[in-house]
């Protein structure tokens, strides 16, 4: 299996819960759990070259001149991270199964968890850092749905949107870090990036890039100050929060300085920020853990403290702090997944997590006691379980590691973190299992059935296994994975339980007799607790917030207060601005080109195309004469083209100036005749003065370019070069819209069919709500002539329909080679059904025409895709054209070119685009003798009197 199906293989298996939910609940879990397993068994097949250090890749070229690759990696760290997520993911959807109650929607939260499990697992096997980032983002995204799954619980909308205030805010900072990274290093590619140490160490943007960078990681992995986040997403259920707190959300920042430990690493920035950050938070979180009376919240800021620590070892930059980081990801894993697990079970069996309200559930309940003792004792870093070992490790390179004023200040302070981390992790196993059995639990606890101390019973396992046997069951992945991170040969070490008498030791014991002691006497270290002033981070957070909202809610009112006006004011003024800017530092040179003389053609051209211009701004009130001023203004304009020898663009201009004089014809017959006068004299002087400095700098700018000749050289020579041995035509404006850009144009007509169906929905909810009775009640402000539909324009219309239609295909067919194609043939042939609806009405042409233009709009879309789709059966990208010249006898040569095809998708679209428009807005018109309904309308008979008569109903 390729690494790009392992990482998206999740995202495209999210639809089979949804699907399955319908055959019951074990059969959405079984669906969620196939899909993992699958993911997972394609990751395990790598797994011999992985562990014998090969690094495998897929790469996909998408957008390669912007860096923009889908490309995928996989070495020793991806295959820890990967294996971690897959791995405790299927466990998860098995607790899940058993967790989750009849009342919730368990297909949709499998559905979220699938999602979010391909989001963590795109971001471990990326090779690119922008897609890294979409998978980054998508993590806040599905994190966000998975917290606030209860969604009837305020506090779950409260963590959820804290959560993703809190991560996406880093992942914004975390946008600009890598962007500047992968222009440092040449590359966006990490596979580059990691080779680029000294460029990237050496350079001055180096210390902006650190910091927005670890602002991403800190905010995702809850370091200090960003860690008031994690706690208060323990509001969702306790399968999402051992999911999140195990293997993958908060990892994803750990991951992140991993992979980029080789090039940011080993300078003092990165040692002082990262490692007292990393200490800073280890702290913080194990002392605030210990006075947490909630399961969960007290496993939260355990969790907090953990990912401090591992920050912490990242930041020493050795590489021996590298593998005892790697080893206790593995560590943490899974025993805090197996004790969050434990925390659920305690709450379905006692109905309560609160500390206070349990105790002496050991002979209750056995066997989760003995998960978590085992989880508990080695999360205190106690032998011979996993926990100790990479505590040992740490404490060992905490004592060889100079921070400030020497190795034994951090090691005192790293102790007495650890001290708390010991009586945290024995509390949880004593005040809730030890001492005297109580009689007033919420509900009498028991163990669970075998589906739920099945997953936590399968990870304490591995803490028993890794602990006795650790080079023997971890030691390669540990190997492996420290490699890439460090990406040297790692220097000798040993995974053992027993590594001698040392300082690691002696500060083990202290650690271990102090947490004891702490725990002995917690009821008076509480009391001091509650007693302290201490700021809280959820209240800050809410005082940010709520300021932030005051902000925003002024900058609303006082900008975004919905007049159009004052948004072209700000718009073209601060254009202006950078257009000044721009002039006066650009170093605009001599002039060197010549000016044309004036002709009196080109002269009067200039007056009329001056003269509309200045009438629309004159008399805008006035709307019909507007649109006449504007009509002129376009007829120049397509004038000036053809004059420049642009006659592509002249017929473009001259088509759509007739369908939008049209449109807007019948839009203003729903309007007033003028405009009210809304604009104070001082508005109206800033519009002059904005206007005139718009118009003098565009101006200034066409004259400069004009007049001068380019620096480089421009791009119209590489297609006027190309136009005929690349895209098979000579006319290379064609050629430019359906080869060189043709991902432009298929995304143009897409919007403007997209634009056409949006006209057609509001139509039609305006004729089927209260306002359709007040359009049919409207009445003419000037009588009608008797002879609405003239007859002689009716039989001049139908001789020009079939000539316009053929004109319009001619203009289609000579379009690859000569002025045309289909966006103008498209213009032309809606230029012909819109003179039948203005010569004889809405009604006699709704009646004939069979055709929808919905299918007119979707099959141009389609076959503009399919066409662009049909390129990857040639191994080429999207949308390249193919063409050849066949030369039958007794026939000059006949050119086909799958350019053709996409023409045609685009001559469709833009009918029935324009069609549907003028569809939607007809079907306003006053129709007194009529039903309103689009439906009714078109099902009129043809044989009334006005049909008889040439004209045919509105």
């Amino acid at each position: 299996m390729s690494v790009f199906l392992i990482a998206v293989l999740p995202f495209l298996g999210a639809v089979f819960p949804a699907l399955m939910i319908r055959a019951g609940r074990n059969a959405a879990a079984m669906a969620a759990g196939a899909v993992t397993l699958a993911a997972l068994a394609g990751l395990i097949g790598h797994l011999p070259e992985v562990m014998a250090g090969h690094v495998i890749t897929t790469r996909i070229d998408w957008m390669p001149g912007l860096g923009l690759n889908a490309n995928f990696r996989l070495d020793g760290l991806g295959l820890l991270f990967a294996g971690l997520i897959l791995g405790i993911g299927l466990l998860i959807i098995i607790y899940a199964r058993f967790y989750l109650s009849e009342r919730d929607p368990m297909g949709r939260f499998y559905v979220y968890l699938l999602l979010f499990q391909g989001a963590m697992t795109g971001i471990v096997l990326s090779d690119n850092v922008l897609l890294l980032l979409v998978f980054w983002e998508l993590t806040s995204l599905s994190s966000f749905l998975l917290i606030g799954y209860w969604r009837h619980l305020p506090e779950g909308r409260q963590g959820a949107r804290m959560s993703l205030a809190v991560t996406a805010g880093g992942g914004l900072a975390m946008l600009g870090g890598l962007l500047i990274l992968g222009d440092i290093a040449g590359s966006y590619d990490l596979s580059v990036i990691l080779t680029q140490r000294e460029a990237i160490q050496g350079s001055p943007l180096y210390l902006p890039a650190l910091i927005l960078i670890l602002l991403g990681c800190f905010t995702k992995s809850a370091q200090f100050p960003f860690h008031f986040w994690l706690p208060h997403a323990m509001a969702a259920p306790t399968p999402v929060s051992a999911y999140l707190h195990s293997a993958t959300m908060v990892k994803a920042g750990l991951f992140l300085m991993a992979r980029l430990w080789p090039v940011m690493a080993g300078t003092d920035a990165w040692f002082y920020i990262v490692a007292t950050t990393g200490l800073v938070t280890m702290v913080v979180g194990a002392v605030i853990a210990l006075f947490k009376d909630d399961l969960k919240s007290l496993l939260a800021f355990s969790t907090v403290s953990h990912l401090g620590l591992i920050t912490m070892l990242l930041g020493f930059g050795s590489p021996l702090a590298a593998v005892a980081a790697v080893f206790h990801i593995i560590n943490h894993a899974t025993f805090k997944a197996a004790l969050f697990m434990t925390a659920g079970i305690i709450d379905h069996a006692a109905h309560t997590r609160d500390i206070r309200r349990l105790g002496g559930l050991a002979g209750l309940m056995p066997v989760t006691f003995t998960l978590v003792a085992i989880a508990g004792l080695s999360m205190a870093g106690i032998p011979p379980f996993n926990g100790f070992i990479s505590k040992e490790m740490m404490l060992e390179e905490v004592t060889q590691t100079n921070w400030i004023a020497g190795p034994w200040l951090l090691a005192a302070i790293v102790t007495a973190g650890t001290v708390f981390s010991v009586a945290y992790s024995l509390r949880y196993v004593a005040h809730v299992f030890l001492g005297r059995r109580r009689h007033d639990y919420p509900a009498w606890p028991r163990d669970p059935s075998f589906g739920l101390w099945l997953p936590p019973a399968v990870l304490v396992a591995f803490v028993v296994a890794i602990g006795l046997f650790p080079a023997a069951v971890a030691g390669d992945l540990v190997a492996v994975a420290a490699g890439a991170v460090t990406q040297t040969v790692l220097p000798a070490y040993s995974l053992s339980l027993w590594h001698g008498v040392s300082p690691a030791l002696l500060l083990s014991i202290i650690a271990i007799a102090g947490g004891v002691a702490l725990l002995l006497f917690y009821a008076q270290a509480n009391e001091v607790w509650l007693g302290l002033r201490r700021p809280e981070a959820k209240q800050i957070y809410d005082r940010c917030m709520a300021a932030f909202q005051r902000l925003c809610r002024w900058i609303t009112q006082r900008f975004d207060d919905g007049a159009l006006s004052r948004y072209n004011a700000i718009l073209i003024g601060f254009t202006l601005l950078i257009g000044v800017w721009a002039w006066n530092t650009g170093g605009v040179g001599p002039q060197t080109r010549a000016s044309l003389a004036p002709t009196f053609i080109t002269v009067i051209g200039w007056i009329a195309l001056m003269g509309s211009a200045v009438g629309v701004a004159v008399f805008h009130r006035n709307r019909l004469l507007m649109l006449v001023m504007m009509g002129v203004s376009g007829l120049m304009v397509a004038l000036t083209f053809n004059y420049f020898s642009a006659p592509d663009l002249a017929l473009t201009q001259i088509s759509v100036e007739v369908v939008s004089v049209v449109l807007l014809l019948l839009a203003l017959n729903f309007m007033p005749p003028e405009t009210p006068r809304e604009s104070t004299p001082a508005r109206r002087s800033r519009d002059i003065v904005l206007s005139l400095g718009a118009g003098l700098g565009m101006a200034g700018l066409i004259y400069a370019i004009l007049t001068r000749d380019f620096v480089e050289p421009s791009i119209s020579g590489y297609h006027l070069a190309h136009s005929a041995s690349g895209g098979g035509g000579t006319n290379v404006v064609n050629v430019t819209l359906v080869d060189f850009r043709g991902f432009d144009t298929f995304g143009e007509i897409t919007v403007l069919g997209i634009a056409a169906v949006i006209i057609f929905a509001i139509t039609e909810t305006i004729l089927q709500s209260p306002a359709r009775e007040r359009l049919l009640a409207r009445q003419p402000s000037r009588p009608l002539a008797g002879d609405r539909y003239p007859l002689i324009m009716v039989a001049i219309t139908r001789i020009l329909l079939p000539l316009v239609l053929m004109v319009a295909v001619y203009i289609f067919l000579r379009g690859h080679n000569q002025p045309g194609g289909g966006f103008v043939a498209g213009l032309l042939g809606a230029s012909a059904i819109v003179i039948q609806y203005m010569a004889s009405g809405f009604g006699w042409v709704a009646t004939r025409q069979r055709m929808p233009y919905h299918v007119l709009i979707g099959a141009g879309v389609m076959i503009a895709a399919l066409t662009g789709i049909g390129a990857w059966f040639n191994d080429m990208p999207f949308l390249t054209s193919a063409f050849t010249e066949l030369h039958p006898p007794g026939f000059e040569g006949i050119e086909l070119a799958t350019a053709a095809l996409f023409d045609l998708g685009v001559f469709l679209t833009v009918l029935g685009a324009v069609l549907l428009a003028l569809e939607s807005l007809a079907c306003f018109a006053w129709q007194p003798h009529l039903p309103g309904t689009r439906t009714q309308i078109a099902a009129a008979p043809a044989t009334e009197p006005a049909a008889r008569a040439g004209g045919g109903g509105d």
